[in-house]
C-alpha cells in the first residue's frame, strides 16, 4: 500500500487536485479518489487524505486570516461545532464495512458528478444580511452537519460550505470564504486525529502527497485564467468516472 506505484498514482492526482482547487475549487473531488484508485482501502484512503487536505487548508487559512477575512466571533463557535461533527462522522465511517462503503460510493459519485455540472457558482447580490444571532446559529448548524459529512467522506466540503453560508446564512462572499477555511481546517484536524488513533493513516504517503497538493495549488493560482476554469468540470468528472469504474470493478469483479 505504500510502494512506489502507489506514490506514482497518488501524487500526480493530488497535484492535479491542488491545481483544480486553486482555479475553481473542488480539488477534494479528485484527491480522495486518488488514494482509492491506487488501491488503498476506503478507511485508509480517507484517513491519509486528511493529511494532505489539512496541509493545504492550513496554508490558505493563514492567508485568509492575514487578509482579514476571518471573523473570530463567527468562526470560533463554528470551529467548535465542526470539530464535534467531524469526529462523530469519522467514528461513524469507521463502523461501516469497506464493502458497504463502496456500495454507498456507487450512489454518491453520480450525484456528485451531476452537482459539479449543474453548479453555477455563487451569486450573493441582492441578499439582505441576517441579524448576527441568526447568522451565527445557521453557520454553526451548517458547521456541525457538514462536519459530520467531512469526517465520514469529505470531497466537496469547501464548495458546499461556501454555497450554504452565502445562500442560507446570507454571509458576504469574503466572510463566508474565511469561515469556510476555518470550518474545513477544523473538520480535517478532528477527522485526522480520529483516523490516526485507529491506525488508518499512511503518514509518509499523506505528507508527500500534501507537498504535491501545495505545489499544484501554487501553480494553479499563478496560472489562473478565465478560460482555465472551463477545463475544471471535465477534469473532475473524468476522475470521478475513472473512480466509479474502479469502485464497480473492486466491488463486483
Amino acid at each position: 500500500m505504500g510502494n512506489i506505484a502507489t506514490y506514482l498514482i497518488v501524487c500526480p492526482l493530488i497535484f492535479l487536485g491542488g491545481f483544480v482547487d486553486a482555479i475553481a475549487g473542488g480539488g477534494g473531488l479528485i484527491s480522495l479518489p486518488a488514494y482509492l484508485i491506487a488501491g488503498l482501502p476506503v478507511h485508509m484512503s480517507i484517513g491519509t487524505n486528511k493529511i494532505s487536505s489539512a496541509m493545504g487548508t492550513t496554508l490558505t487559512t493563514v492567508k485568509f486570516w492575514r487578509q482579514g477575512y476571518i471573523k473570530a466571533r463567527i468562526c470560533l463557535p463554528c470551529a467548535v461545532c465542526a470539530l464535534a461533527g467531524s469526529a462523530c462522522g469519522a467514528q461513524l465511517a469507521l463502523l461501516v464495512d469497506d464493502y458497504v462503503f463502496r456500495i454507498i460510493l456507487l450512489f454518491v459519485l453520480p450525484l456528485t458528478a451531476v452537482y459539479v455540472f449543474r453548479s453555477k457558482g455563487l451569486d450573493t447580490a441582492g441578499r439582505d444580511p441576517r441579524s448576527f444571532g441568526a447568522t451565527l446559529a445557521i453557520a454553526c448548524a451548517l458547521a456541525l452537519v457538514i462536519g459530520v459529512y467531512d469526517g465520514f467522506y469529505g470531497p466537496g466540503t469547501g464548495t458546499f460550505l461556501l454555497l450554504l453560508l452565502t445562500g442560507l446564512a446570507h454571509m458576504s462572499l469574503n466572510d463566508a470564504a474565511g469561515a469556510t477555511k476555518v470550518i474545513n481546517l477544523s473538520t480535517n484536524i478532528a477527522a485526522l486525529v480520529t483516523y490516526l488513533a485507529n491506525g488508518q493513516v499512511l503518514l509518509p504517503l499523506g505528507l508527500t502527497a500534501g507537498l504535491f497538493g501545495i505545489a499544484g495549488n501554487y501553480l494553479g493560482a499563478r496560472s489562473f485564467t478565465a478560460k482555465g476554469s472551463k477545463i475544471v468540470k471535465p477534469l473532475i468528472v473524468t476522475v470521478l468516472a475513472i473512480f466509479f469504474v474502479k469502485v464497480i470493478y473492486d466491488t463486483f469483479l
